[in-house]
């Protein structure tokens, strides 16, 4: 991320409309500011200001919609799941990449069962449903919005079933058939199964300072990992054949078929960054930024409670 403004990317969703650009985020009260960044150049080429909603209070996910829509999650609750009502802004995504302001429509959401902190909101690419995932492991569910978001009315998100991770952020595939979660240091690969999870696997996660953000490439065969920090880098880990959604699948052997390469350690793109997901060094490391982290994150919590 080569924007200095963008230091700490909270979400990820890939462009439907742009290929190759993503959309992100600051957390926290960076303002109403959405960034589409170049994947090639890591710039950004074009900042949305929302306007026709309150403050954000704490963006924590990004996700793009079939109706065309962005839509950004301000669900984020530092004080461990006390705020009565959270929200969510959607807005058509721009067909010129370019600075603009626009309207955004604002939903608000409640939890059956009591307020929860997240920062996982996932729009299912088919149905259009809005599902949103609690954050710690402990207690970690995942949420169904209701068939169709209500602007003039508070939206209930039910608990549906729940999720044995800690959860940063996820993503659907884009044939709709997987979902993906992510925490800091693990991830889940699961069938979608209509509401329902059905475990598969953990794809291989590159280290990160702090991972925030995870989303798939529009051809469903590569994971984008993000994390927050001042020109942070987003890793690119291309997906093994047998964690491949049906959709992806059929595109890698195409591939394949084609002259492409494909299978575990193929050589791609998505190389080098799959290669450091793999490294030796993965339980030292991880030890010393889960260290580190739990550190930062209870002296945070702290200070917010002041």
């Amino acid at each position: 991320m080569e924007d200095e403004r963008i230091t700490e990317s909270s979400g990820l969703a890939a462009s439907r409309a742009h290929p190759g650009v993503y959309w992100t985020h600051n957390d926290s009260d960076d303002g109403p500011y959405v960034y589409a960044v170049d994947s090639a150049t890591g710039r950004t080429v074009a900042t949305v200001t929302l306007r026709g909603i309150g403050d954000p209070r704490d963006v924590e996910a990004v996700s793009v919609g079939p109706d065309g829509r962005v839509y950004v999650a301000d669900i984020g609750d530092n004080m461990g799941g006390t705020w009565p009502k959270v929200w969510i802004y959607a807005f058509p995504e721009p067909k010129r990449l370019a600075d603009t302001t626009v309207t955004a429509t604002q939903y608000t959401v409640q939890y059956d069962g009591g307020p929860r902190d997240a920062e996982a909101m996932m729009v299912h690419p088919k149905t259009g449903r809005v599902y949103i995932v609690s954050k710690e492991k402990q207690d970690a569910g995942l949420y169904a919005g209701p068939a169709k978001l209500s602007a003039t009315g508070t939206n209930r998100f039910t608990r549906v079933t729940d999720v044995d991770l800690w959860v940063t952020d996820g993503a659907f595939s884009p044939d709709g058939e997987h979902l993906v979660l992510r925490g800091y240091f693990e991830v889940g690969l699961y069938a979608w199964r209509g509401g329902r999870i059905e475990h598969l696997g953990e794809p291989r996660m590159p280290i990160q300072q702090q991972g925030e953000a995870v989303t798939y490439t529009l051809d469903g065969g590569t994971l984008m990992y993000g994390t927050e920090g001042e020109h942070s880098r987003v890793a690119a880990v291309r997906l093994d054949d047998d964690l491949l959604s049906p959709q992806a699948r059929l595109e890698r052997e195409r591939s394949d078929g084609e002259g492409g390469k494909g299978g575990r350690g193929g050589k791609d793109s998505a190389g080098d960054d799959a290669k450091e997901a793999d490294s030796g060094n993965y339980y030292v490391a991880g030890v010393l930024i889960v260290v580190c982290t739990a550190i930062g994150m209870a002296a945070r919590r702290l200070l917010g409670r002041k």
